[in-house]
């Protein structure tokens, strides 16, 4: 006798449809059961779109949020393959979350555009000042390595994102949260050393001598710690 196969991925087996039926009908464990068997569809969807700014975890929250709409949505009794039902409703939600972070992102630059201009108003030789110090520092991140450079950048928000903690910057990385927090030490020392930040120093006013002398202890104090020499990290 002809046995019939079924493919585990075709939401037209039997078991498949039982499971969209349950979830739609309000059954939690048949709905998880399908976020989890269809996440790889989100996953596939946000890596073939530009994403702007938005960062990747974001996106794949929109995602999911079109995956569950198309659980719901889903008649699997029409005989259209699941895939390409959900495909475009993960997609229409990921392109509303980048929509919705460019119009924010614009908003917040407005802002601050307004407020530089109305400081700009009040104090132009300051927002200079700022606006010097601020190249300055970036001058000076941009020499580390690259590793370096981008924990200083996410441990300061440098790039916009505010302050991460490094167990976030490890784990972006590919490491452990104690070996980014070693990491951020190095970078310090190098950027502190007077060797390197006489420039920032001087527009900042930290560089007296005692200022230079206390830059230079906690570097060979370091040094001593790590056993090596000072250069370029």
């Amino acid at each position: 006798m002809h046995r019939r196969h079924y493919r585990t991925d075709d939401p037209r087996q039997p078991a498949e449809v039982v499971l969209f039926h349950q979830a739609q009908a309000g059954g939690h464990e048949s709905l998880n059961a399908l976020m989890e068997r269809h996440d790889g569809l989100v996953h596939a969807v946000v890596r073939r779109q530009v994403l702007g700014d938005l960062p990747y975890a974001q996106a794949l929250q929109a995602g999911r949020i079109g995956l569950w709409r198309a659980i719901q949505g889903y008649d699997p009794d029409r005989g259209h393959a699941f895939s390409t039902y959900a495909w475009r409703s993960i997609l229409h939600h990921i392109w509303r979350a980048v929509k919705a972070d460019t119009r924010a992102r614009r908003t917040v630059h407005v802002a601050e555009c307004s407020e530089w201009q109305r400081r700009a108003s009040v104090d132009p030789a300051a927002i200079d000042a700022a606006w010097s110090v601020h190249d300055a520092l970036h001058e000076l991140v941009a020499r580390l390595s690259e590793r370096l450079g981008r924990i200083i950048v996410a441990r300061y928000g440098l790039d916009g994102q505010g302050s991460r903690f490094y167990r976030e910057i490890g784990t972006h990385l590919g490491m452990s949260g104690e070996r980014a927090r070693q990491l951020h030490t190095e970078a310090l020392v190098w950027l502190r050393h007077p060797a390197h930040s006489q420039h920032l120093r001087s527009l900042l006013a930290y560089h007296s001598l005692a200022d230079y002398e206390w830059a230079e202890a906690k570097a060979q104090r370091w040094l001593r710690r790590r056993g090596g020499r000072h250069g370029q990290p």
